[in-house]
């Protein structure tokens, strides 16, 4: 214990420096950086913001699919109990995810929206 102790103070003694400095300047050189590389000149909230966007569009279409297949299998069951079986567990389940999934954006939205809110 104590020496995790001792490597964190010696590990914020040598940080310190850092954080004066990105607090004494903001920019740091970052948007011409940004610009010759073409890499974008967004802050780190908002490039977070546009992943998580990706992310969520992307398992919406995988749940969508996942819904369609259920009702695919449930269409082409003719009567067979075990297919529609399987048929409503994929459409339950897609209706799981989904509801997990706006759950998990409206979580994202507010910790991203705080996060610029406390930082511009």
């Amino acid at each position: 214990m104590k020496k995790i102790l001792i490597a964190l103070f010696l590990f914020a003694l040598v940080m310190a420096p850092c954080v004066v400095l990105a607090a004494g300047q903001p920019n740091l050189g970052l948007n011409q950086f940004g610009a010759k590389t073409q890499l974008g000149t967004k802050s780190l909230p908002e490039t977070v913001a546009d992943i998580i966007n990706v992310a969520m569009g992307l398992l919406g279409m995988v749940v969508v699919i996942l819904i369609l297949a259920g009702g695919f299998v449930w269409m082409t069951a003719g009567g067979d109990e075990k297919r529609i079986t399987t048929a409503k567990g994929l459409i339950f389940g897609g209706i799981i995810g989904l509801a997990i999934i706006l759950s998990a954006y409206a979580i994202a939205q507010f910790v991203v929206g705080s996060l610029l809110g406390a930082t511009t």
